[in-house]
């Protein structure tokens, strides 16, 4: 179908992502609307102001059958709300996270504002996308008529062979020994001045208190958090933290393959007991076991794959101690016991059924919607 701005009268539905026509999020729509007519819209999310402008125009004056909106981004938030209300156009929003909270955690002033956001774009909504059933049971709480789950796939597999033939490469590349146990983490190394952390400094603090030679710490990002990771690996006398840096995404399975377990620290709260995070999906995809906090979805995904460490927050004392607890007794027996049931939680996250779950759930949407009736053809004569 056509794109830009470029929508035609025909098509029944257009979709756009938030976070701009070539964020990860627009990929993902992309692949989910798959098997549907789809007109992709080029939302500019650096311009707010402008494209939400845009976008309100093009919705009222092309009235779409139906919108879908990946992410909760207040420029097309306040779009399709707007054409919502003033043109009746139906909407579809589709989320990972609790807008109020995460808005919160950076800007506790806004929460309230944004909470109330994000009640009305649920109410007013068609229907609702959650990348988990906690997010899909929030929306209902707030109102909306009807939701859905779509938790995300790994965006590049890898057959056994070629895990294994990563593994053998990256290690080498990066000085690890075949006999040495990694644990590492993938993602944006953004330092959170607030609370004092970023991705992996969960694992450059608990390798400190770690009295192993054979255990390493692998993070791959880059950000201004990697300088405080940095300053602490300097601190290790085995050297055991390894920071490439950025790698180019359709490599991230490769060094995940050189890993034998993974992070992934999720804070217990209004934000990340919400989250499944991508991260969960790529990791099963090269099998490597999880290591988190005590998270709903350490419990509710199939399989004993995931190591649930105590402490409300990955940067909190509690949460590290346990971790280097972990670190200090763990064995090559443990890891393949875990690993061995991943293949019980792997179904989640199949994409072609994600996509045919989705592709049911729009055309029911569009089934139920009642063409406006064509009051020129209704005869008004009294005779």
């Amino acid at each position: 179908m056509s794109n830009a701005h470029g929508l035609n009268k025909q098509a029944a539905i257009l979709a756009f992502a938030t976070q701009g026509a070539l964020s990860e999020d627009a990929r993902r729509l992309s692949t989910l609307c798959r098997d549907l007519s789809v007109t992709h819209y080029q939302f500019q999310k650096q311009h707010k102001v402008r494209a939400a402008y845009s976008l309100f125009r093009h919705l009222m004056h092309y009235k779409p059958r139906l919108v879908v909106m990946e992410g909760t981004g207040i420029g097309g938030g306040l779009a399709v709300i707007l054409a919502r209300i003033a043109g009746h156009v139906p909407y579809v929003v589709s989320s990972g996270d609790a807008v109020g909270p995460y808005v919160g955690k950076f800007h506790p002033l806004l929460q309230p504002f944004f909470t109330f956001y994000e009640r009305t774009l649920c109410k007013l909504s068609s229907g609702y996308v959650g990348w988990t059933p906690y997010l899909a049971g929030r929306a209902l709480t707030f109102g909306a008529p009807r939701a859905m789950t779509v938790p995300g796939w790994a965006p590049f597999l890898r057959t056994e062979v070629q895990i294994q033939s990563a593994r053998t490469a990256i290690r080498k590349r990066l000085g690890i020994r075949e006999e040495d146990i990694v644990i590492g983490i993938v993602g944006s190394l953004s330092w959170n001045r607030k609370v004092g952390f970023c991705y992996g400094y969960e694992l450059a603090k608990a390798i400190q208190k770690v009295d192993r030679s054979d255990i390493k710490v692998l993070i791959i990002g880059d950000g201004d958090g990697k300088a405080h990771l940095e300053a602490m690996a300097r601190r290790d006398p085995h050297t055991r933290v390894i920071l490439p840096g950025r790698v180019p995404r359709e490599q991230v399975p490769d060094y995940l393959a050189a890993m034998d377990l993974a992070s992934l620290p999720q804070s217990m709260d209004q934000v990340g007991n919400f989250r499944y995070t991508t991260k969960i999906s790529e990791y099963l995809s090269v099998r490597l076991p999880v290591v988190s906090g005590q998270l709903p979805l350490a419990y509710d995904l199939n399989g004993d794959f995931i190591w649930r460490l105590r402490g409300r927050y990955p940067w909190a004392d509690e949460y590290v101690q346990s971790l280097a607890q972990l670190l200090s007794r763990i064995t090559r027996e443990d890891i393949a016991d875990k690993r061995s049931s991943i293949d019980d939680a792997q179904d989640v996250f199949n994409q072609q059924g994600q996509i045919q779950r989705f592709t049911k759930f729009i055309e029911d949407l569009l089934a139920e919607q009642r063409p406006p009736i064509d009051y020129s053809s209704v005869s008004t004569s009294t005779t």
